[in-house]
């Protein structure tokens, strides 16, 4: 009897090792994720608070701990500017012990959060950074693009806008390194499909006034003015275009356009748009629950449905956790290389692939926005003309030429 109970208690003791040394591996003590976003901005409706939001979903849907350790959400808002964006995040590594920033609206902050985060050996995990560079010539071992990309957004819209008769196109540009890069890589798949760019007019970020730009467009005859901007920059020119006319003229194609410039918008301005999206809350009873409980969550002061940097953040959440869990420690490294070599097929992600260069490559869709009629339901604001397999809607491994990839 003393030897079954020996051999059950060192049984017992050996089990205890494991699981002391997997919590022992989490840093500090605390798994911290902060989300450094526009919470006051042109992007705050797209980001912001709903960003925030949905991460804590997840780490609270998660269970709030991760081998026995607890996790923490804290958040700020960059306003927008790459210098704060870089002291903000030097902050959180360095005095608050933080182990992944998320979100990172506008790719100047990613551009200047990344490279503080490699110097840190600590992870960036972007959903509303878009440019393709991100995880091209710029792209760090400790970075993850997860949501969506310019490469995406031009490859979704701009092929089928030229195939449906748009082959020649003006551009209105955000002047800052997104805008460019998303201008870049529409016009090269315009050009591509056998259409032609005929001039471009460049605004700085967070405009008031788009008349210049678009008489510019207007002159130029394009058939389609494309625009590479996004956030209140987008629905300021939607808006306007209709004010002065253009748009029974010429059609406006919007290259990075989020559910919720349409709700600002309105289906009577925006209806017939084209655009590209990683996500859409409509699509299936998955992405249906999900979108319903982020919208009836108590701290989703607007009642919105998500975007798809929304969307996208819980997903990378749960799947940043999970890898976590599964490596048993939170060490960077490993936790990269896990989450790399794990699939993800959630109600956001479909076919979802992480490269080696760190883009996050899965299903897209093409769709069209309704008109008022054609709504039968509040967020009833799409179609979906076409689902846009991974393998389609992103860059190759190859393409990226990301320096890293052997």
């Amino acid at each position: 009897m003393k030897r079954v109970a020996s051999s059950l208690m060192m049984a017992a003791l050996l089990s205890l090792p494991a699981a002391g040394r997997a919590a022992g591996k989490v840093s500090d003590g605390v798994v911290k994720i902060g989300v450094l976003t526009d919470m006051t901005g042109f992007y705050s409706d797209l980001s912001g608070p709903g960003s925030v939001l949905a991460v804590k979903m997840a780490v609270h849907d998660f269970g709030g701990k991760v081998l026995g350790k607890p996790i923490e959400v804290i958040a700020a808002d960059h306003q927008n500017k790459a210098d704060i964006a870089s002291t903000i995040a030097r902050k959180w590594f360095d005095e608050d012990k933080v182990d992944a920033i998320m979100d990172l609206p506008n790719s100047g902050t990613a551009f200047a959060v990344m490279p503080v985060a490699a110097e840190k050996k600590k992870l960036t995990i972007l959903s509303t950074a878009a440019t393709t560079s991100i995880t091209g010539d710029k792209c760090t071992a400790y970075n993850i693009h997860y949501t969506y990309n310019n490469w995406m957004l031009a490859n979704g819209t701009g092929r089928e806008v030229v195939k449906s008769g748009g082959d020649t196109w003006f551009f209105i540009t955000a002047d800052y390194v997104f805008g460019k890069s998303l201008e870049e890589d529409t016009a090269n798949v315009v050009k591509a499909a056998g259409g032609k760019v005929l001039g471009y007019a460049r605004h700085p970020q967070s405009s008031a006034d788009f008349s210049s730009y678009l008489l510019q467009a207007q002159a130029s005859g394009a058939k389609v003015i494309g625009m590479a901007n996004a956030g209140g920059d987008t629905i300021n020119t939607i808006k306007q275009a209709k004010e002065f006319g253009i748009t029974p003229k010429q059609t406006l194609a919007g290259l990075l356009v989020f559910i919720s410039d349409i709700h600002s918008l309105g289906l009577e301005t925006a209806k017939g748009m084209y655009l590209t999206t990683s996500f859409y809350w409509d699509y299936d009873d998955q992405t249906r629950a999900w979108s319903k409980k982020f919208q009836n969550h108590p701290d989703n002061a607007k009642k919105a449905m998500p975007t798809m940097t929304q969307a996208g953040l819980y997903s990378a959440t749960m799947h940043y956790l999970q890898a976590i869990k599964a490596v048993g420690t939170d060490q960077a490294e490993p936790v990269i290389a896990k989450m790399k070599a794990t699939p993800v097929n959630d109600f956001f992600a479909r076919h979802g692939v992480i490269g080696p260069d760190g883009l996050h490559r899965h299903d897209a869709f093409l769709v069209q926005v309704k008109s008022p009629a054609e709504s039968k339901y509040p967020w009833d604001y799409y179609k979906i003309i076409k689902k846009i397999p991974a393998a389609e809607a992103f860059p190759s491994v190859a393409a990226q030429k990301c320096p890293l990839v052997k």
